[in-house]
């Protein structure tokens, strides 16, 4: 029964590194759901669906949520394997850092435009939130 109990917690020590998810593909999972959640909140700022207060105010939070994960996820050495990280990601570390802050800082102010609910205001702010996603893409992610 030792030798049992032994030999299964090997296994469960072996295997455990192999079933967590890598850096690479947690990223990725998260930009998934910013994705999803930016483009639903985009078909309400362009009219292609309706505005809805609530609905859109809750958009804005999880996005603002999302907007504090994915950066725990580019240790050094995860720019080996499937993934559109550029190496200037660590190789600039400071400039990459200020784009996240300004994200993270244009993200929190469209969750409190949101919350106020004047759509113009919030079409704004979401112009100014995409605006900061697009400078970290072009100087970080290959597209």
């Amino acid at each position: 029964m030792k030798k049992l109990l032994l030999a299964a917690l090997c296994c469960s020590a072996l295997l455990t590194p192999a079933l967590a998810a890598s850096p690479i593909t947690e990223r990725q999972d998260i930009f998934d759901q910013y994705k999803k959640t930016f483009g639903t909140m985009g078909k309400t700022i362009k009219g292609e669906t309706p505005y809805n207060k609530e609905e859109f105010a809750k958009l804005a939070a999880h996005l603002d949520e999302l907007a504090q994960l994915p950066w725990q996820h580019f240790p050094a050495g995860s720019d080996k394997g499937k993934t559109d990280a550029k190496p200037e990601i660590w190789s600039k570390p400071e400039q990459w850092k200020s784009e996240i802050a300004q994200h993270k800082g244009e993200t929190a102010k469209l969750k409190q435009s949101a919350a106020a609910g004047d759509l113009g205001a919030i079409k704004a702010q979401f112009a100014a939130t995409q605006k900061t996603c697009k400078s970290c893409h072009n100087s970080f992610r290959r597209d």
